[in-house]
């Protein structure tokens, strides 16, 4: 079917014309997706985004024979609300999942039952889906796990707060729990990082003749501070001066965090550069596009130092701050013949363009209302890109918390010592967010508060009770 499809785009409607009778090369022969998510990993953790410390040769590889963003943002700062965003193509103040909201014993607040996410317009579109990695959007048995959202196979961790262990007592293979008794009383065996890599690749050998979806939401290099001791580890032993990290915060005590972390990042490195290899090999690399990114800004757990890598670039802020540090991503496209080797945008996107992006790829008709617009054409240089009105974030944690982008001019919203106190910042002149524009410029707090206020519906789950204070 060539039906209209009707988009939801910063507040307004937007319709987009059907696809005309002259088949693209893209449907005549499907695109296959991988969708590499990273976890906590910086704007300044990659060394083609600025990292002085360490190098990441594999994803340089991929920016310099694709496309980098310097402006694409994470669905919100923390795990479970940026992945909503990312799943069903709303941001924050749409989705239902706005906030890390644990279910005993394991797993997070489910989404509802016939959820529309992009696993399931991928499967709408004739393509198998997987999804490896952290999941975090449901518990065991819920109506919100992957394969009731869109999956046809998961391998991975339901539970993003189990995920805080690299030798976890288990995992999951569909419905299917997979135990490592190796791991009990803290035994450092099975890897998870490796197994699930594993898995993935074996995923993509074994769709290599048919259009598949694959989502590889590794959790490097979220805490806790620990990997392997092997060569990736061994090149960084000695090269940072270290104060050991005693476990004070729960996490697993690390006599080297620096060494871990850039060995963590290296080790994602590693990944990336093999399923490029493994496309390379099945001669898919040329009908493939693979998009890489990170849900939110860089963390302080488990001994790790942001500061230190400066993980934040010239960014101010980390995981959990609505600033741009912990926000903005890194995101890279690559798909050779399709998108121009070395090109760079500074298009302003976001987590919840990846629905409409999908679903004009596949040329499937979207019948659901999102946030997002299509980034087809910045990726493949043809037709007019569709702009943003505005971007919008809520995060539900430390008295809740907003912040809306329009144009060059950002407006946070936060509470202070009791008061919710409303900041405003340039971008264009004030990148790092020092300056607070909100008394000397009450016109332009006054539009972005009302754009704010519009951008959200009530959440039975996530609501802020409180009043702003000027």
């Amino acid at each position: 079917m060539k039906a209209k499809a009707i988009l939801f785009a910063s507040g307004s409607l937007l319709v987009v014309p059907a696809c005309n009778n002259n088949m693209t090369q893209e449907q005549e022969s499907p695109m296959n997706v991988i969708y590499i998510l990273a976890d906590d990993l910086g704007y300044g953790d990659l060394s083609c985004y600025g990292q002085q410390k360490f190098l990441t040769p594999n994803i340089d590889r991929m920016a310099a024979e694709g496309m980098l963003f310097t402006q694409h943002y994470a669905g919100c700062t923390v795990s479970a609300p940026s992945r909503a965003s990312l799943m069903t193509g709303l941001h924050t103040g749409h989705t239902q999942i706005r906030g890390n909201r644990e279910i005993c014993p394991e797993g997070q607040e489910p989404m509802d039952e016939g959820t529309f996410t992009i696993g399931k317009l991928m499967q709408e579109a004739g393509y198998t889906t997987g999804i490896f990695g952290k999941w975090g959007l449901g518990y065991p048995g819920s109506v919100s796990v992957p394969c009731t959202m869109g999956f046809d196979e998961f391998y991975g961790y339901n539970c993003q707060r189990q995920a805080h262990s690299y030798y976890p007592s288990h995992l999951w293979h569909n419905d299917q729990k997979i135990l490592f008794p190796e791991n009990d009383n803290r035994g450092r065996v099975a890897y998870s990082q490796d197994i699930i890599h594993k898995q993935a690749l074996q995923f993509i050998k074994n769709n290599k003749d048919k259009p598949f979806f694959a989502m590889l939401t590794y959790t490097l290099p979220h805490a806790e501070m620990n990997l392997p001791h092997d060569s990736i580890y061994q090149q960084f032993e000695n090269s940072f001066e270290e104060t050991p990290y005693d476990g004070i915060q729960g996490y697993t005590p690390v006599d080297k965090p620096k060494a871990t972390f850039a060995a963590m990042v290296t080790r994602l490195d590693m990944y990336v550069g093999e399923v490029i290899t493994e496309l390379k090999m099945l001669g898919l690399d040329k009908n493939t596009i693979v998009f890489f990114a990170s849900d939110n800004g860089p963390h302080r757990e488990g001994g790790a130092t942001p500061d230190f890598f400066q993980s934040y670039g010239s960014l101010k802020g980390t995981k959990r701050d609505l600033y741009e540090g912990g926000i903005r991503v890194p995101f890279i496209a690559w798909s050779p013949q399709k998108i121009a080797a070395g090109s760079k945008s500074d298009h302003v996107g976001a987590f919840w363009d990846m629905m409409p992006t999908l679903s004009e790829l596949t040329g499937t008709d979207l019948a659901v209302e999102t946030d997002g617009v299509s980034l087809l054409p910045t990726l493949f240089s043809r037709g007019e890109q569709k702009e943003h009105d505005y971007l919008y974030w809520e995060f539900h944690e430390m008295g809740g918390r907003q912040a809306l982008l329009s144009g060059n001019w950002k407006l946070i919203r936060q509470p202070i010592v009791g008061e919710t106190i409303l900041e405003l910042y340039d971008l264009s002149h004030d990148l790092h967010e020092d300056n607070n524009l909100a008394a000397q410029r009450l016109e332009k707090v006054k539009e972005l508060e009302a754009l704010m206020d519009n951008a959200r519906t009530e959440s039975p789950l996530f609501n802020f009770g409180r009043k702003t204070k000027n």
